[in-house]
């Protein structure tokens, strides 16, 4: 039997911070403890915001905090054919359209729609897509494409989900509400999701399937955030016939107001401490790992 295969997937578009660090050190202990392998894979598929500093910054961070990788590392800007692959194979389905609202007119919609009621929200509270983009004639689409305008690739979400059964997941961590075994994945909760855009061939919901599936991740190991969208990464591996890995969601490090940590936050910023002269060991015992 192959060793079970793990993966820490940071973006370089920040430093990392104590959330990170958190995440990377279960990942770590976790192979170790199944004697399976560890990959880094660079999540840099947003071009505008990723930078070659920030990258060097991860392997320097982790490598301070007693970390190793298998190499090669896995760049996700190395793979855009792998992604273009699944998006053909799922537009081959007929279960991809374009729309061509902006953000600006999107909120408008929503402001429209919710002064006659509540217009429904995904688990992040961000409003389902609310145009009209699905029932526009393909000559239009076709042409509007043409020309150059600016376009988001989505998802039909009824018309993937009349192609599957029910989906869940085994989940051997926990998600917010202290959920955990095996999970039933509710992908309409996310409406029709974004894929790609004109400028961007993937997103980060079919990137991550994709680059799971290539890099034959069994275990994915993540922060809790992101335990409501494996609903979504499900019906996707579903739909492009891919392995499913094991989900084990973990806890947050929250600031001191009780949110999330972000890059920015500079007093959690592992490149900030580490000036301070903290060590890894206390890095361990800030993120509750002693």
């Amino acid at each position: 039997m192959s060793p079970p295969v793990f993966r820490f997937a940071p973006s370089p578009n920040g430093y990392l911070h104590l959330g990170h660090a958190l995440s990377a050190l279960l990942n770590a202990e976790m192979a170790r403890a199944k004697g399976g392998r560890l990959l880094l894979r660079i999540e840099d598929i947003d071009t505008a915001r990723c930078r070659p500093e920030y990258e060097a910054a991860i392997y320097d961070d982790l490598a301070w905090l007693g970390l190793q990788w298998e190499s090669p590392v896995w760049r996700q800007s190395e793979h855009w054919d792998n992604y273009r692959a699944a998006l053909t194979k799922l537009e081959a389905m007929g279960l991809v359209y374009p729309s061509f609202e902006t953000r600006a007119e999107i909120g408008r919609l929503v402001a429209a729609r919710e002064a006659q009621g509540v217009w429904p929200r995904d688990p992040d509270g961000a409003p389902l897509y609310p145009g009209s983009a699905k029932t526009m004639v393909n000559g239009e689409r076709g042409r509007r494409m043409q020309f150059g305008e600016p376009y988001a690739l989505r998802l039909d979400l009824p018309a993937a989900l009349a192609r599957v059964g029910a989906l869940t997941w085994a989940e051997t961590g926990a998600g917010p509400a202290g959920e955990t075994g095996n999970i039933a994945a509710d992908p309409a909760a996310w409406g029709d999701v974004i894929l790609a855009r004109k400028e961007t061939p993937t997103s980060y919901h079919l990137a991550v399937v994709v680059d799971d599936a290539a890099q034959g991740i069994t275990d994915v190991v993540r922060g809790s955030d992101l335990f409501y969208a494996t609903a979504v990464h499900r019906l996707l591996q579903t739909l492009l016939n891919l392995p499913q890995p094991r989900y084990h969601h973990h806890r947050l490090i929250l600031d001191a107001d009780g949110n999330k940590l972000s890059k920015s936050t500079q007093s959690t910023g592992l490149r900030e401490l580490r000036a301070q002269g903290v060590s890894p060991a206390e890095i361990r015992r800030l993120v509750g790992l002693d």
